[in-house]
């Protein structure tokens, strides 16, 4: 089963006297890129927290932020009173020397001032940061689950476009020995019209246009394009967990021999197949690009 980039996890759970909300976003992306927001207090797990993400969700632009709530006791930040105070006993006395009263709207904009909010420095006990890796791993269990459900949609749209392109081939392989009869006949025509029927070697004529055929011939084209076609359908079978990148190796390929069909053709009708086959193998591509 097919696995998007795209997807969305999020939990909350507590850890102790703390609660961590832990929410991640992704979307399609070459490599892994990860914007990561945490609460100070998770700095020191930091790189294990961003391994945790790289080695499961491999793939894709991902956004993570991890909020702390504090269930009661210390809060997450401490106002230093003796900064305050600092700051307030020189306010204090302008403002009594100008008879002035101070408004509460001092105090908000104290707390604005350096170092008189700061970080608590309490830390997280190895079981807390135990429990919040369990948090953050059920986040990312979410996460993956909505990728499959995407992943899903992506292979059912990407089967029907992949067997919409074999019926056109089926279809080309039809008209083919007719493209070639009619081809025989244009140049014939064409060669009693510019020298007249009796003017020319017909035994000579048969050679060129076996050449000429033979020159444009599409058979090979079409037997790599089935063969390519195939082995897409294949790798959406197989159990590889990350395989967006070969599919889409696979589509250039599947590219290569419709264009090199097309170029060859000399068939209003065939060329009309070709213009289908690119629509489908156009929005294959699109959808490709948000596999894992």
């Amino acid at each position: 089963m097919l696995k998007s980039m795209t997807g969305f996890g999020r939990t909350e759970e507590a850890a102790g006297d703390k609660t961590f909300l832990v929410e991640i976003k992704s979307l399609n992306g070459k490599q892994f890129e990860l914007n990561l927001k945490i609460t100070p207090l998770l700095k020191p797990y930091e790189f294990a927290i961003r391994t945790m993400l790289s080695e499961q969700l491999m793939r894709g632009t991902i956004d993570c932020n991890i909020l702390l709530k504090q269930n009661g006791g210390n809060g997450a930040i401490t106002i230093n009173k003796e900064m305050a105070k600092a700051y307030f006993q020189p306010l204090k006395e302008v403002a009594d020397d100008l008879n002035i009263g101070l408004s509460e709207y001092v105090l908000a904009a104290m707390l604005r001032l350096p170092d008189v909010v700061v970080p608590n420095t309490d830390i997280l006990s190895e079981e807390q940061y135990g429990q919040f890796k369990q948090t953050l791993q059920n986040a990312i269990d979410a996460i993956n689950k909505h990728r499959l459900l995407e992943g899903a949609a992506l292979e059912k749209d990407l089967i029907e476009r992949i067997n919409n392109i074999l019926a056109y081939q089926e279809k080309i392989s039809e008209l083919e020995p007719l493209r070639q009869h009619k081809m025989k006949e244009e140049l014939r025509r064409k060669m009693e019209e510019q020298v007249g029927k009796e003017n020319y070697d017909v035994n000579r004529l048969e050679q060129e246009m076996i050449y000429y055929i033979e020159k444009i011939d599409i058979s090979e084209e079409q037997v790599r394009l089935r063969n390519h076609c195939d082995y897409f359908l294949n790798i959406l079978k197989e159990g590889e967990e990350s395989k967006g990148k070969k599919l889409g190796f696979v589509l250039q390929e599947i590219g290569r021999e419709i264009n090199t069909t097309g170029a060859k053709a000399y068939d209003s009708g065939i060329q009309k197949l070709v213009v289908l086959m690119k629509d489908e193998l156009e929005k294959a591509k699109e959808q490709v690009l948000n596999i894992l």
